[in-house]
């Protein structure tokens, strides 16, 4: 009787290269994914990964849920799809949540069953970013801007902060096509700098006033949100709230950082955001402006804006110091926008506090 032949699988001998990779590289590479729900899936790779996890110290938190506060599933705006149409009234009466499922199943590296992360339907990006305590550059993003607009029209916005707004910059106007546009929104012949007439008499005035006050709001809307995440991570070197349609900015740097932990914040009265202060702004204004790629801007406008009575606002210093953050706040072709509107002739306005 023949006995049967069996086959025995020789063992792999092989190992794992990635073990011989020093902690500190690896780090580097988790850094590079800059996306906390990436951060969370590699959590749970191994048991070294879910003791490097919380050491990065680049991240990034996608905002997609706007979630009412008292966390009411059925009120819940997925921001992802359709824009809301008043989307700065549902941040006065909401809390912002991020849905990052792969650290729900996080467990303490201790073991004892204990979530790392705490166990929320939809935790937000302070829950979320706790237990990462070595997180140094941070950004946290929107789905969409806060400020409503119409169709063509561009509004950009970027705002410095610290305990209060520092320097804040807005550039709007209407994106044209210049073939498309042909000569009907032509640079004028008569343009000597000057804002015209028609621009006090057609609303054009008024509408920037809108804008500021809306970009304004926005900015300290989002500085309110951002308190407990700086408070419990004194690490922060550098921090962006923008948005994912790249209307607006909020920005913090490590000086701006300190200041908001050391000073405190002045709410506004009226809802959930910070108090803007009385402000000098700073207009300038072409009716027409080209840029390159074949664009132009009709009603360009630029605002500088710096808060008042803060003891140097008003030295030529300061002056300096927002000139040179309005250059430097946007990239091609509106980076070359606002080098044109600087050379334009300076509107002072003077803003209250609200």
């Amino acid at each position: 009787m023949h006995t049967k032949a069996r086959i025995h699988v020789e063992p792999v001998l092989e190992f794992d290269r990635f073990d011989c990779l020093h902690d500190s590289l690896v780090l580097l590479i988790l850094s590079k994914l800059d996306d906390v729900r990436s951060l969370g899936r590699c959590y749970a790779v191994s048991k070294r990964f879910s003791g490097l996890v919380p050491l990065v110290h680049d991240v990034c938190v996608k905002i997609d849920c706007v979630v009412t506060v008292d966390g009411d599933s059925d009120d819940a705006l997925n921001l992802s799809s359709q824009k809301p149409q008043n989307i700065l009234s549902h941040l006065f009466k909401m809390m912002l949540f991020a849905i990052t499922k792969p650290f729900h199943d996080m467990r303490h590296p201790n073991g004892a069953g204990r979530s790392l992360f705490p166990q929320l339907s939809q935790p937000s990006p302070a829950q979320v970013l706790k237990n990462l305590s070595h997180v140094r550059n941070l950004r946290v993003e929107l789905p969409s801007g806060d400020v409503g607009i119409e169709e063509g029209v561009l509004l950009k916005w970027r705002a410095e902060y610290g305990s209060t707004l520092h320097n804040c910059v807005i550039l709007g106007g209407t994106l044209l096509n210049r073939e498309a546009a042909g000569s009907e929104h032509g640079p004028s012949l008569d343009d000597n700098g000057s804002m015209p007439e028609s621009f006090y008499t057609n609303g054009g005035l008024k509408l920037r006033v809108v804008w500021t006050i809306s970009c304004l709001i926005a900015a300290s809307t989002r500085h309110y949100l951002l308190r407990s995440i700086i408070n419990d991570h004194p690490t922060l070197r550098n921090l962006v709230f923008a948005d994912a349609d790249g209307q607006g900015a909020l920005c913090m740097g490590a000086e701006q950082l300190k200041d908001f932990r050391e000073h405190q914040l002045l709410a506004s009265a009226c809802s959930n955001r910070t108090q803007v202060p009385s402000c000098n702004m700073k207009l300038k204004y072409a009716p027409y402006l080209e840029l390159p790629g074949g664009l132009a801007l009709h009603g360009a406008t630029l605002l500088i804006i710096k808060p008042t009575g803060n003891g140097n606002s008003g030295g030529h210093g300061s002056r300096k110091e927002a000139e040179a953050f309005a250059s430097a706040t946007f990239d091609g072709p509106l980076r070359f926008a606002v080098k044109a509107l600087m050379k334009r002739r300076t509107y002072l306005l003077e803003m209250n506090g609200f």
